[in-house]
Parts: C-alpha cells; structure tokens; sequence
C-alpha cells in the first residue's frame, strides 16, 4: 500500500526553498486548493500571513464563497480582506481578464499591506494543464517551462509552494481534517481552452502522458530556459546602451546572435520600455528585426546608422496624462523646480508633434524626433511648460522607473 504524503512537511520543505518574507500574502478563492494553501500556511507559522479574496463579481454565489474564507481565515486567526473587481466591459477573453484583473489587484493590495509576496495555490494540475495549452498554441521553452515556484512580477514575488502535489491529494487532505471548499462551475465549462485540457489529461494516461511526466518535462524546459536566458544576459550586457529612456543596440552585434538569443534581448526592450509583462508574438517580432522601422508592443523600432533603437511609439501615449509627482507612462516620474508654483494646475502628458514645434534649438535636444515626441514633457493646458528631453525647462528632474518585467516570465509563440 502506497503511503499517503505528509503534505503539512512536504509543504514546509517546499516553503523552506522559497524562502518566502516575514509578511506573506496568501491568494484564497474558496477552491480546495487555495483552502488547502491557508489551512497548510496557517499550520506551518512560517510567517506573518494575510490573506485575500478576489470577488470577480461575475457570479452571485462569489460573495458567499468569499465570506466562507473570512470565516475560515477568522478560525485560523488570520486578517482577511476582499477584493473587487468591476472592470470588465464585457469583451474578449474573459479568463485572461479575470486573471490579470486579479494580479493586478493582488499587487495592490500586497503594497498596501507591506508584503513582500503572495503565495498561490496553483498544484501539479494546473502545472500539467498549462503544459498542454501551451504545446496546442505552438509555445517553445519558455511556454512549456510552465509555471515557476518562485517568480517576480509586478513589483512583488509570487510563490507556488504546491506545485508537486495533486488536487486530489488536497482534497483527501482536506475531508480528512474536516475542512470544506466551494466548487466554481465554470470549472466545468467546456467553453474555456483550460477545462478542455483539464478533460483530455485522462485520455492521454495511456499514452504515458501523465500530470507527473508533464510536470517533468516543465521542469527541464524551466533549465533549458535558464540557459538561454543566461545567454541573453550575457549578449544584452555586450550590446546594449541606455539613453534617457531609449534602449539601444549595436545592430552588426545583434544580427550575429542566434535567433533566440536575439529574440530574448529585442522581446525584454520591448517589455521594459511599454511596461509590459508579456512577450510580443515570435511572427511579428522576426517581422520587426528585419524592417528598417516597425512598430510593436507599443514600441517604436528604428535601424539607422548602425544601430537598433527602441523607444515607445508616440500614439500609445498621445492620450496618457497624469499629475506632477505621479508616474506617467508606468516608467517616467518629473520633480518641478524648488521654486515652482500652482503645479496643481500642470499635468505630464507625451511632447508630441505641437510641443515639440515648441522647442527649435535641435542642438539641445538629448533624443531623436521620433523618441521625443513619446517622451514627457510638463504642460499646462495647451501651454508647453518643459520639455527637458527636449532642452526646454532643463530645471524639472525626469526619473526613469526600474521596471521588474524586462526578463518576462510568459511565452511568446506563433
């Protein structure tokens, strides 16, 4: 008779390898195994725990499901909070927005509380189903890597400590301390890509491809990533340069590199620069490296005179506005002058076109045209009031964020 696991051990060996901060944020659904995450963190007293609950708003029984995890986390003694989402308009792909609707509101809430990461309950399942959606949309190595244990993103890290344990086992872990769940339907609705490869994994048993061989595979697609990622790093190091806000390379030195390694260097500007967390798709981006100007991912793609410049594209900011002190475009943040006044009344929008009309001596521009038309400049109204990138009000401070996805952890594919 196989021994059942002891998963209150197995889960603080695996939290032992994380490392996870003092303050640790537990994401908490109401599913068996986001309850099975809280009850084993809870045990485990490894940290400082808060816990949180995302209403989507999309199902009536979602309140109740959420006040079931209050009661729950208040048995345990820990602080609970819920999270509303009423963002969706409706289109698109509903799944992709409630996940980064709840990411997005997780991040939130993990700085509001002074945690250093949130810690999900994602297990060998989603792990082998993951695998599977991504080998049907043609992923490579960094889409069949799956998903990571330990992964930065969104200014916050985000622990999977249950990624080697089965559903199943927490269920039977869970009916055997008492401890109950609640069943989203939709996790029964044929209509979504993950609930198709949630059924098929048992029509592929016989075939060998169990949750444990998929899992494998991700994991050896995890130190194939590592390696090509080093590569990157190494390449990026050797032909990058930094200028106000434009990253540019040598382009004889990037054309020599494999394609991937090309690929990861380009795919990373490009996050950094539009503050994107996922790559652009390989087609476009091989489309891209071989024009002379592109745009893509919200960036701006320029060869010329020996080199490959990407800044962002002007029409992905023309509408952004934000006030002084605020960080406009997730990147740019302007410090007036010590004797500045009424900046209540000033607000940090694109130069573009008409302000840069504004500012003639080319001599003291610090960028190209095409750059500074996307970069900030400090208006009020329709008045230019500075423009430093542009040589116009060199006493307001830009300040370039550091942005946590220029190494994306999501796949690009065809």
């Amino acid at each position: 008779m196989t021994q059942a696991p002891d998963l209150a051990a197995d889960f603080a060996q695996a939290m032992a390898r994380l490392a996870p901060p003092a303050r640790l944020g537990l994401a908490v659904s109401g599913g068996s195994d986001s309850m099975a995450l809280m009850a084993l963190a809870a045990a485990w007293k490894g940290a400082q725990l808060h816990v949180a609950t995302v209403d989507h708003g999309l199902r009536r029984e979602a309140a109740q499901e959420a006040q079931m995890v209050a009661q729950a986390a208040q048995r345990l003694g820990l602080p609970h909070n819920v999270l509303h989402w009423q963002g969706w308009d409706r289109r698109g792909n509903l799944q992709d927005a409630a996940r980064n609707a709840r990411r997005a509101l997780l991040a939130d809430w993990a700085q509001r509380e002074g945690l250093g990461a949130i810690a999900l309950g994602h297990t060998r399942d989603d792990q082998a189903e993951t695998v599977l959606m991504r080998l049907a949309r043609g992923s490579g190595v960094d889409g069949l890597a799956a998903m990571a244990a330990y992964q930065q993103a969104d200014g916050l890290v985000w622990l999977r400590p249950l990624l080697e344990v089965s559903r199943a086992q927490l269920r039977d872990w869970l009916r055997a301390h008492g401890l109950s769940w609640a069943d989203d339907p939709s996790n029964d609705d044929p209509g979504f890509d993950r609930i198709k490869a949630r059924q098929i994994r048992a029509a592929l048993a016989p075939l060998g491809t169990s949750d444990t061989r998929l899992t494998e595979t991700a994991l050896r697609m995890a130190e194939a990533r590592a390696v090509l990622e080093d590569a990157a790093d190494e390449a990026e190091a050797r032909l990058r340069s930094d200028t106000y806000g434009d990253i540019v390379f040598d382009a004889e030195g990037l054309d020599a590199l494999r394609e991937d390694t090309r690929n990861r260097v380009v795919a990373r500007a490009l996050c950094e620069i539009a503050a994107q967390p996922y790559r652009p798709r390989l087609k476009p981006l091989r489309a891209a490296l071989q024009a002379p100007r592109a745009t893509l991912h919200g960036c701006l793609i320029t060869r010329k005179s020996g080199t490959l410049r990407i800044t962002r594209e002007a029409k992905a900011v023309e509408d952004l506005r934000a006030p002084i002190g605020a960080v406009w475009d997730n990147r740019w943040q302007i410090t007036p002058p010590a004797d500045a006044s009424d900046t209540d009344s000033l607000s940090v929008a694109a130069l573009g076109p008409d302000g840069l009309q504004a500012c003639p001596d080319r001599s003291r521009w610090l960028l190209p045209r095409s750059s500074l038309l996307a970069s900030p400049a400090i208006w009020q109204g329709a008045q230019l009031v500075a423009a430093p990138l542009a040589g116009v009000g060199a006493e307001w401070r830009l300040h370039l964020r550091q942005s946590d996805t220029s190494t994306p952890s999501d796949p690009y594919c065809d």
